[in-house]
């Protein structure tokens, strides 16, 4: 990893994981409201991973890494954990894709150190 790629690799991961956190607050919230106000909730959150996944499809193309495929494919299974009506189980999937976008992060960053540059 060059260091412009540590440094994109590191912005990249840090909005995801943002993104990813929101995400899944959000859906711990929606569990709990009423039926009726659920399905409105739910289309917000799909819209809410999407970005997400357009991150990540950013980062893979601006600072390629391993990781950044396998968070995609836990983001796909929340998405389709959502479009199943198992809400619930979405969380699950996005706290994967977290842990995978903090390795790139973590990567990123030592390259960061190493360089003297943080």
């Amino acid at each position: 990893m060059d260091t412009q790629s540590a440094i994109l690799a590191f912005s990249q991961s840090e909005k995801i994981k943002a993104g990813l956190i929101w995400a899944s607050q959000t859906i711990e919230m929606v569990m709990g409201l009423p039926d009726q106000n659920k399905p409105g909730a739910e289309q917000v959150i799909s819209v809410l991973i999407s970005m997400v996944a357009n991150e990540i499809h950013l980062g893979m193309k601006i600072a390629p890494h391993e990781h950044w495929e396998a968070a995609l494919k836990h983001i796909n299974n929340a998405i389709v954990m959502l479009n199943s009506n198992v809400i619930h189980d979405a969380p699950y999937h996005l706290s994967k894709a977290l842990s995978h976008v903090t390795s790139i992060g973590q990567t990123a960053m030592t390259h960061l150190r190493e360089d003297g540059l943080v």
